[in-house]
C-alpha cells in the first residue's frame, strides 16, 4: 500500500497568478523574476522618467523602481516627477513606504522604517492637485513575514491585480 501525503508549506504563499490584461511595465533597476508571461518590462532611466512623464504614462500601465536604487529615487528633484505620474509607481523592497521618495528634504536614510520587514512593496499614485493633496497608496506584505521565492512572486501577482483594477 502507498501512502502519498500531500501538505501545505506554511511558508510559502499559496496564490494565483495574475491573469488579467497584458500589462507593459517601465521599471528602473534589475526586473524582478515573475510567474506571469502576460506581463513585460521595459528599462527605463531616472532621465526619462524626468523628461517625460506624460510619454511614461501614457506609454506604460506602472513603473517600477527596484530595491538597489531606492536611495537615487528618493532624491528631491524627483518627488515632483512622482506626482506628475498619472500611473502608478512601486517602490519595490522599500520599508519606509512612500514618504521619502514624495516628500522633498527627506533622504531614503533618514525616513521612518515603515511596517518592518513584512513590507515588501509599497505603490503610489497622487491624484490630486497642489492645492488639494491627495493620493492612493498601497503596501504589499510578504506571506507570513517570510522572504523566499514563492511569497515575492505572490507579491508581485498581487501588485499586478492592482494595477489592472486602477481607473486611469
Amino acid at each position: 500500500m502507498l501512502i502519498i501525503l500531500v501538505g501545505c508549506n506554511k511558508d510559502e504563499a499559496n496564490s494565483e497568478l495574475y491573469n488579467g490584461c497584458d500589462l507593459i511595465i517601465g521599471i528602473l533597476g534589475e526586473e524582478p523574476d515573475v510567474r506571469e508571461e502576460n506581463v513585460s518590462f521595459e528599462k527605463l532611466s531616472f532621465a526619462e522618467l524626468e523628461q517625460n512623464t506624460e510619454k511614461i504614462s501614457s506609454e506604460f500601465d506602472a513603473v517600477f523602481i527596484m530595491t538597489e536604487i531606492l536611495s537615487e529615487a528618493a532624491d528631491d528633484r524627483y518627488a515632483s516627477v512622482y506626482k506628475d505620474l498619472t500611473i502608478p509607481i512601486f517602490f519595490i523592497e522599500s520599508t519606509k513606504a512612500h514618504v521619502p521618495f514624495v516628500n522633498e528634504d527627506v533622504t531614503y536614510e533618514t525616513a521612518p522604517e515603515v511596517g518592518g520587514d513584512s513590507n515588501y512593496a509599497t505603490g503610489y499614485l497622487f491624484s490630486g492637485t497642489e492645492a488639494e493633496y491627495k493620493d492612493d497608496t498601497w503596501r504589499y506584505n510578504l506571506y507570513n513575514d517570510i522572504q523566499n521565492e514563492a511569497n515575492v512572486k505572490d507579491v508581485y501577482s498581487r501588485i499586478f491585480d492592482t494595477i489592472e483594477q486602477i481607473p486611469l
